[in-house]
């Protein structure tokens, strides 16, 4: 029954998330995972070698969370019904139902108004909310949920289906890491190079895979563009900084004929990234509303296709 850990936790989570009164209670695996990354930073993130501290950052980061999960695994797999409570765990690690719920929040912030559409981008983008006007408002959305797809949902999932318990709260560890310290900053551009390149291996058959079954959906949705989907990302990823990144955001810029990316501000800066897909710039809430439609039925084919996958390995095992 341990084969079907993977998809049942991809369900229950899909329609559970993570509590908040649990939240409230506990906090959260990659809350936990950060105070190590932030203790890590303090005391190793100094002197003249510090990309080879940020080796052995990484290494202790992911024996932390190995020594922590492995002998979980081990006894659920050992007692009756143990797969279930492996399958509960997972689903900390994956991020369904809390992307959908933050991407939803922006398309009825933006209804109401901009500055409440702004507010609520804020909570999941990096970019400066205002100096966004409402269709950038709509593409920060789109684009936030297209990269999280894979890294949030596809990416867990595939390494759920690899290594179980272990292998999703691994990569929950590195693509942790990557995002607090793998920035090309004065502070983190050596400390975090273990971490961003290490992350970029994990991600590149997810990355891939997402933009294979957003195209995939594409045919579900009327309107919607699987070959494009398909050959935009082919075609305009590789102008995104990331080997991966550019995969699922060209997919759904092709699948729903948008144009996504483009010139951005952090901070006051205002920097110029390429753009994806040759369709409409100017998105509104109704479009981030098709690009949820989208991801949605996303994921139906990722529960489909994780079914199948495990099924067989274990017809095979």
């Amino acid at each position: 029954m341990s084969a079907l850990i993977a998809p049942l936790a991809l369900l229950i989570e899909r329609f559970t998330g993570y509590p908040n009164a649990l939240f409230k209670a506990i906090g959260h695996p990659v809350t936990w995972i950060g105070a190590l990354i932030t203790l890590l930073d303090r005391r190793l993130n100094t002197g003249y070698n510090r990309k080879r501290n940020g080796v052995l950052a990484l290494v202790l980061i992911l024996a932390a969370t190995a020594l922590a999960t492995i002998p979980i695994m081990l006894v659920c797999r050992a007692v009756p019904f143990g797969w279930m409570i492996e399958a509960l765990l997972a689903t900390t690690l994956l991020a369904q139902k809390a992307l959908a719920d933050a991407v939803c929040a922006v398309a009825t912030s933006l209804r109401r108004s901009l500055p409440e559409g702004r507010a609520a981008v804020a909570h999941i983008v990096g970019r400066d909310p205002e100096a966004l006007d409402a269709p950038g408002v709509a593409r920060a959305a789109i684009e936030s949920l297209a990269e999280s797809t894979s890294d949030g949902v596809i990416a867990p999932l595939f390494w759920l289906v690899i290594g179980g318990l272990p292998g999703v709260a691994l990569y929950k560890a590195v693509n942790t890491a990557d995002s607090m310290i793998g920035h090309k900053t004065e502070r983190h551009r050596d400390f975090g190079w273990a971490s961003a390149r290490f992350d970029d291996l994990l991600n590149l058959i997810p990355a891939r895979l997402s933009a294979i079954l957003i195209a995939g959906a594409a045919f579900f949705i009327k309107g919607a563009h699987p070959e494009a989907a398909w050959a935009t990302a082919l075609r305009d990823a590789k102008r995104h900084d990331s080997p991966n990144a550019g995969w699922p955001e060209a997919a759904i810029a092709g699948a729903l004929d948008f144009a996504l990316g483009g010139r951005r501000t952090y901070a006051g800066e205002t920097v110029a990234l390429p753009t994806f897909g040759t369709g409409r710039p100017d998105l509104g809430p109704d479009d981030i509303d098709r690009a949820l439609k989208l991801y949605a039925i996303t994921l139906n084919l990722a529960l489909a296709l994780t079914t199948v996958t495990c099924l067989t390995l274990w017809r095979l095992a």
